[in-house]
């Protein structure tokens, strides 16, 4: 399966992307920083031809923005970038673009808000998606919603649900094991969780982030995001679900704040593949 993460490097040469991406050893990378969907044919076609000779996948484009939006201005706009990140997403060669379904939320673009698990909800993140497929059409690419713990899709039921509603076949599984560990039962089991969001989601898994989980003595349960190694999730479960599906599978870290702690939790990552057998 396919590793990667986040480099740091201030460039736009694709050379020299490719080159920091190498010295890490990665075999995953995200859509490079400043590359954008307005970019020329010509540039985009540069990127992808010198990832692709070094053998390194594009995992994703981000979208990130709320097509959710209350304001209908602000939303209508929403989905007009993500459709363009789709696209970009389709002319870089990258595995899916992925966004979050959005939220209803005035102060937050992810929520949480009251009626952001409702069936309207259910119905406009529907509508969406087929509109942002629609206006692509894509061909190799996919597009893909991020699970999220109060928002569509919330469990691997719900991302079903979604793929039978959307009904397109570019329509596919963005995985974030973390975001899907809401309760103690999730936390102190959250191998079952990852075996079962594999089972039922496997085939359409196009891209999949890897972080970590810590849950508090407080009162009232707070679990809280932390770097991969420093929490519960149970990364061994992970990469031994994720290396027996048919299709070469990015695993991208996210979420740090430094090269140093993305360094860190790579080592981690890579030991316990090692432990499990599992090449990255």
């Amino acid at each position: 399966m396919r590793f990667g993460a986040p480099v740091f490097v201030d460039s736009r040469d694709p050379a020299v992307l490719v080159e920091a991406h190498k010295k890490k050893g990665f075999t995953a990378a995200y859509c490079p920083g400043g590359i954008t969907a307005q970019d020329p044919d010509a540039r985009l076609d540069e990127v992808k031809q010198a990832f692709a000779e070094a053998d390194i996948v594009i995992a994703e484009v981000g979208a990130w923005c709320n097509c959710l939006d209350p304001n209908p201005e602000a939303r209508e706009r929403n989905i007009t970038y993500v459709i363009g990140q789709l696209a970009l997403a389709e002319k870089i060669g990258a595995r899916c673009c992925v966004d979050y379904s959005g939220s209803f939320s005035p102060d937050h673009p992810a929520g949480p808000h009251p009626d952001d698990l409702s069936e309207r909800a259910f119905e406009l993140v529907v509508a969406n998606t087929q509109r942002i497929i629609d206006a692509v059409d894509p061909q190799s690419t996919y597009f893909t919603l991020e699970m999220m713990q109060w928002a569509w899709p919330d469990s691997p039921d719900a991302y079903l649900d979604l793929i039978e509603a959307v009904d397109r076949d570019a329509f596919a599984v963005h995985f974030d094991p973390v975001n899907l560990v809401r309760s103690p039962r999730h936390y102190y089991e959250n191998g079952k969780l990852i075996e079962e969001c594999v089972l039922k989601l496997g085939d359409f898994i196009r891209s999949v982030h890897g972080k970590d989980c810590i849950m508090s003595d407080q009162y009232l349960v707070h679990i809280t995001e932390c770097p991969a190694g420093t929490g519960r999730l149970d990364y061994a479960t992970l990469l031994r679900e994720l290396d027996r599906l048919p299709q070469d599978v990015p695993l991208m870290l996210e979420h740090l704040a430094s090269e140093d702690e993305y360094d860190q939790a790579a080592a981690y990552v890579r030991s316990v593949a090692e432990e499990v057998g599992v090449e990255l």
